[in-house]
């Protein structure tokens, strides 16, 4: 039997693909094995949204080459779809697959077993509805990722996404109820929906809201989760549906990118300042203890000192509790119109501004749930004696006992902190707990 092993850089929709490929090459006879052990394939699924990202892809492919020297590579995805010629001179490359033929990647191998030189196999990805034949079962996580839309049609002007991963398109509605149940079947109690732009989900006469619904009500599903979304896209009825106390948890994940409308103009963001605050706001008022986070990219060509002292005010005012910090990366494919980069230390300081101000964010966050009740979804022990889980609104808590927690929802008091996570104790009042 053929050994096989992954690695996944980049986004929640990186790890669902990731998790489907892997299951093809199970159900088609190969052994899949974890990073660090020998393999006869080792499939690098990348990311480009960083020049950050691009470099990690090469490091790795050398570290391959290093620790497991009889492997060949195999790499897929964002960056092997706009990056190809430059990646095909790494040492070890024997395929590179773009976004349009990723999924097919058992096939692939079939058609090309013993390629002399990287083989690029990166088609044109055609804009229609899509199905993915195998489910995404991560046995590797508590938590599972369903693709339900790919692509991108807003041509953001720091990004090049619509050229790595294609034009908006969506998931054939029912293919995604059935990933779903067999994610449920395979125990699986929290179900993430993802992609690239997954607020623009348009399947016939479906929404995203109608996959909420469907997906809510199935049998043996404890929790679902919305991931990123973009400002512009979130659904009427979707805070309501949290508030009303079903499956859906009480956190979202919105980009801001700025918290100037000059810059959000240079970036082609389709809102305001005033836009995104307004609906912050009435997420904040409708939804009791929801957690609500955000990205924002410092350093975008232009960005002066008073641009970025207005989006640390604006970030200062709003009733966010944590944000992504990002250094601006140029884009070979993105089009933005300002060329001249920040100083790296200009960046850096102002990077280290704001992952301060989200440090605070989240502490007084955290402190307003000590002394509740939260439900728990506990993920696989690490070696530190601690028990860590995710409450439904996106709060790291650790536990200390040695009982097997794993994949469980259980009650549990918060009652300090400790940096990132929350120090909790089980609850022995279930009906308490949020």
């Amino acid at each position: 039997m053929k050994k096989i092993s992954f690695y996944t850089f980049g986004c929640r929709l990186n790890q669902s693909e990731t998790a489907s490929i892997e299951n093809s090459f199970e159900q088609g006879g190969w052994q899949v094995v974890d990073f660090d052990e020998p393999s006869d394939i080792v499939v690098i699924n990348t990311c480009t949204v960083t020049e950050g990202g691009d470099a990690d892809t090469r490091r790795l492919v050398h570290k391959v080459n290093r620790l497991n020297p009889g492997a060949r590579i195999a790499l897929v995805g964002c960056q092997a779809q706009i990056q190809k010629e430059k990646l095909a001179s790494l040492p070890g490359v024997c395929w590179i697959v773009g976004n349009g033929r990723k999924m097919d990647l058992l096939s692939v191998l079939s058609e090309f077993p013993q390629p002399q030189a990287a083989r690029l196999i990166v088609p044109v990805m055609e804009r229609r509805p899509f199905r993915l034949p195998v489910p995404s079962v991560d046995r590797g996580h508590t938590r599972a990722n369903i693709k339900i839309q790919d692509g991108c049609d807003f041509f953001c002007s720091f990004c090049e996404i619509p050229y790595a991963r294609g034009r908006a398109r969506s998931r054939v509605f029912d293919d995604v109820l059935t990933e779903s149940r067999a994610l449920l079947a395979a125990g699986h109690k929290e179900l993430v929906l993802t992609g690239i732009n997954i607020g623009t989900y348009s399947y016939e006469e479906k929404t995203l809201m109608d996959i909420v619904g469907a997906v809510n009500a199935m049998e043996g599903l404890e929790r679902l989760r919305i991931s990123s979304i973009e400002p512009t896209t979130v659904p009427k009825g979707l805070c309501g549906y949290m508030k009303a106390g079903g499956k859906l948890v009480p956190h979202l994940h919105i980009p801001l990118q700025s918290g100037d409308n000059e810059v959000l103009g240079w970036m082609k963001r389709k809102y305001t300042v005033e836009e995104f605050r307004d609906f912050i706001g009435e997420a904040i008022a409708e939804v009791p203890q929801i957690c609500i986070g955000t990205d924002v990219i410092v350093g975008f060509p232009g960005e002066t000192d008073a641009h970025f002292d207005r989006t640390v005010e604006t970030l200062r005012q709003l009733p966010l509790h944590y944000v992504h910090v990002f250094s601006y990366s140029p884009r070979h494919m993105a089009k933005s119109r300002l060329k001249e980069t920040l100083p790296a230390a200009v960046i850096a300081r102002r990077s280290e501004i704001l992952r301060d101000l989200s440090a605070a964010k989240r502490k007084s966050f955290y402190e307003s749930l000590l002394g509740t009740t939260q439900k728990v979804l506990f993920e696989r022990p690490k070696t530190d004696g601690w028990q860590y889980g995710l409450t439904g609104n996106y709060v790291r808590v650790k536990i200390q006992g040695p009982c097997e927690l794993t994949n469980q929802i259980l009650p549990v008091r918060l009652n300090s902190i400790d940096g990132l996570c929350v120090v909790g104790d089980l609850s022995p009042d279930p009906g308490s707990a949020r």
